[in-house]
Order: C-alpha cells, then sequence, then structure tokens
C-alpha cells in the first residue's frame, strides 16, 4: 500500500522512511522473542540497551591489572618488590626481563586465567566463533594508559598471525579482528600481511616457559613487502593474551629485522603468574 486516504477523500502518502523503522524494531523483537540474546561469557539474557555480545555484567566482572604498574612493560608490581631511582622515576620489575630491548612497552586489560570472566570472553572470540566479541575488546584495549611517547609515535598495528591451517579451521584470525577493531579508535593504521608464521606450532598453553620459547623459535617471519611498511616506525602487536611474551617477542624479531626501528605489544589479557599480586 503506497497511500492512506484521509477523511474527505484525500491522499497521504506513506514515506518509506517512516514505517522502515518501525519495521526493524518490530523485527528484532520477534527475533529477541523467538531467538533470546544471551551473553557469550555467562548465557544470561542480554538487556534490549546492551549492545554487542558480553554483558555489562560480565564486563564489570574482569579482574582489571591492579596498580601499582611498571611503567613499561604495565605488568602489576609488589609493593614490596618496588625499586626506584634517586629522583623515584621509574618503576621496573622483573616481567621486563622476559622483554628485547627493542619492546618500548606492553599493556593488558585484565587478568586471563583457567577460569573467570576474562577467560571467558577469550574463549567465546578465539574458540567459541563469536567474533563479534573482539568489539567490546577492543574498547577496553583502546583506553590502556601509555607512555608519552608511545602514544605520538605509534604508527601500525601489527597482529600476531596464525598457521594457515589453523585460520582455515577457525574461519578468522582473533588477533586481527582486535588490531581491526582497535585500528579507528586509535587512529592507527593496521597492516594483517606484514607477518606470516613459517610453520605451524603447538597451542603454547600447557607449555613451560622454556618449552614456550623452543615452540616459537624461528616461527614468523616478515613478508615480502614488510620491510617499506614497516622502516623506521614504532610498531604495535596486537594479540588476544599474553603469558611469557614468548610468541610476541618471536615477532617483535621478526618486525625489527625488517625495520621496524621500535615495538610495543598490546593484548586484551594477561596471565598470571604465581606472586602476582590479585
Amino acid at each position: 500500500m503506497s497511500a492512506a486516504s484521509r477523511p474527505g477523500g484525500s491522499e497521504v502518502r506513506l514515506r518509506p522512511e517512516r514505517w522502515r523503522p518501525a519495521l526493524a524494531r518490530l523485527g528484532a523483537g520477534v527475533l529477541d522473542l523467538l531467538l533470546p540474546r544471551v551473553c557469550v561469557a555467562c548465557a544470561a539474557p542480554l538487556a534490549a540497551h546492551e549492545r554487542g555480545v558480553v554483558c555489562g555484567r560480565c564486563w564489570s566482572r574482569l579482574a582489571p591489572l591492579p596498580d601499582p604498574q611498571c611503567a613499561r612493560c604495565g605488568h602489576p608490581l609488589r609493593l614490596d618488590a618496588w625499586r626506584r631511582d634517586a629522583e623515584a622515576a621509574p618503576r621496573t620489575c622483573a616481567w621486563c626481563a622476559l622483554l628485547p630491548a627493542y619492546v618500548r612497552a606492553a599493556r593488558s586489560v585484565a587478568w586471563v586465567g583457567p577460569s573467570g570472566t576474562g577467560a571467558a570472553v577469550v574463549h567465546a572470540l578465539k574458540y567459541g566463533g563469536w567474533s563479534a566479541a573482539a568489539a567490546g575488546m577492543a574498547d577496553r584495549m583502546a583506553r590502556l594508559a601509555w607512555p608519552a611517547d608511545v602514544l605520538e609515535e605509534r604508527a601500525l598495528l601489527v597482529p600476531v598471525p596464525l598457521s594457515s591451517a589453523r585460520l582455515r579451521e577457525r574461519g578468522y584470525n582473533q588477533s586481527a579482528l582486535l588490531a581491526r577493531a582497535l585500528a579507528p579508535r586509535w587512529g592507527v593504521a593496521m597492516d594483517d600481511d606484514a607477518l606470516e608464521r613459517t610453520r605451524a606450532t603447538r597451542t603454547q598453553t600447557r607449555l613451560t616457559p622454556g618449552e614456550r620459547l623452543a615452540n616459537v623459535r624461528g616461527a614468523f617471519r616478515a613478508t615480502a613487502g614488510a620491510p617499506e611498511r614497516v622502516r623506521g616506525k614504532h610498531v604495535v602487536l596486537v594479540d588476544d593474551v599474553v603469558t611469557t611474551a614468548a610468541t610476541l617477542n618471536a615477532c617483535a624479531a621478526a618486525l625489527f629485522a625488517a625495520g621496524a626501528r621500535i615495538v610495543s605489544y598490546v593484548t586484551f589479557g594477561r596471565a598470571r603468574a604465581a606472586g602476582d599480586p590479585s
């Protein structure tokens, strides 16, 4: 029906821009009734006002990395382990010893362990097929605090690549989804073709620190066109979770060899080690 009659016989046209939003809301309501939207982390129903696939309660239950934190790597410090110079300026920590000299800084949003809300969110993105979770994760990664020079210099986001077999199995690279969502929030370009895996590696989850290093040694290289895109730049590597930084360090080595001036790391989660403050 394109028109309706007014009293008295005149006609008024029903403009599509007026009824299409109403139909869209009606359709969304029917879908919510037939297929209720639930949180991918806790399976509770999502409120009508909640956008995304993770509920507000789960976001509030994340375990953020506590203060005080190392100024370089962002790792929480035990109060009794602080070491300060004479001017009480830099904070240093043992986690920094894991990082090469050309890694400027590292930041993560929350602790992610074998269980808990952070782990559930990461699992939904990484293994559950819920690619839409990347947007909410990137929102929180975008709000992380960084040293002033990192904010001024960061020029390119590079995700940790998957092997071709894992990419076919999963259908997407979760680190690339995070980098793609983070890029416009930071106003920084993203390059998902700067790095490639030279071989498939075992999952790092159940490996010791030494086994992690051996597992990823030589497993990454810069692609043929990467040097001209990364040369002289401050590159930020993106991944979902960092534990010992073995994977990120292997990627950083490949970028540095390709000409990157300096590298930083950003992840959604960080695994807590024995002795870390809660």
